[in-house]
């Protein structure tokens, strides 16, 4: 392989990779980190010319395609849908990651924003770049789930400071567990801060991997990511307090005014009989 154009797609929030393994005769059991490449022999049934065309699907809803172009990406995304029901086939992608492996001279070796220079294309150049991009892409989506989160509870903030806080607790909890599917997804579904298993016996790929990793800021974005969910948690938990705290105050005038009634229907009583 001279060369490798690798673009980087979100299509779902979780995607079944025993299911779709299953389908391509692939018999094993993929953990949470294990991704599943199909390399040509997969893609004959798919694309009239597989050569040199390479898939990783990402079980947390990213998919990397290389070497292949937007018909052929669509053809594939159609293919899989018809396994995984949960894929958007959408032609336009919200949330996508291009990159490049060029070939230069010998012993050339560089890492930029858009490319990388290297002698050879070797193959795990191809699956520690492809694991950084489809990490990218969910962050990338997690972010602009925070950032319409954020906007949400902006504007409840504005009502809080005219004096007005309708918050119901479906809605607080709704709040609640999106913010948590924030947390899970960055820590525990996406992994983000696991290394590929490659990593661990190969002293360039961990390099590579680590350059790659500064590089698209996964760390910085994580760190973002986790110290906005807890600043949203708090806010939310606030809501919760002001909320069950007017709460109380309303069922405390019910309970006054129960009382009150109570007792003048007892004078309003003794008075009717007085007055008999």
């Amino acid at each position: 392989m001279n060369s490798a154009n690798l673009k980087a797609v979100v299509l779902s929030n979780e995607i079944s990779l025993n299911k779709i393994a299953e389908h391509f005769g692939i018999h094993k059991k993929f953990k949470w980190e294990d991704p599943l490449f199909l390399n040509e022999n997969f893609l004959k049934g798919i694309l009239k010319e597989p050569a040199n065309k390479l898939v990783y699907i990402y079980h947390f809803g990213s998919i990397v395609f290389i070497n292949l172009t937007h018909h052929e990406i669509m053809d594939i995304i159609n293919y899989l849908k018809r396994i995984e029901k949960s894929l958007n086939n959408h032609a336009s992608f919200s949330f996508v990651d291009d990159y490049r492996i060029d070939l230069g001279i010998e012993d050339s070796f560089s890492i930029g924003n858009e490319f990388m220079i290297v002698p050879e294309v070797k193959n795990y150049y191809l699956e520690i770049v492809a694991t950084v991009l489809a990490k990218s892409v969910a962050l990338e989506k997690i972010e602009a789930g925070l950032e319409i989160l954020s906007d949400e509870i902006e504007d409840i903030m504005d009502f809080l400071a005219k004096g007005q806080l309708k918050l119901s607790e479906e809605k607080l909890a709704k709040i609640w567990s999106r913010i948590l599917g924030f947390k899970y997804n960055t820590i525990s579904y996406i992994m983000l801060l696991d290394k590929p298993e490659i990593t661990w016996n190969n002293d360039e790929a961990a390099q590579l991997f680590s350059q790659l990793s500064e590089l698209f800021e996964l760390e910085d974005r994580y760190g973002n990511i986790r110290h906005k969910t807890e600043i949203l948690g708090d806010i939310t938990e606030a809501f919760g307090s002001l909320t069950h705290a007017k709460r109380s105050n309303r069922l405390e005038w019910m309970i006054i005014f129960l009382i009150l009634f109570e007792i003048l229907f007892s004078l309003g009583e003794k008075l009717f009989h007085a007055l008999r």
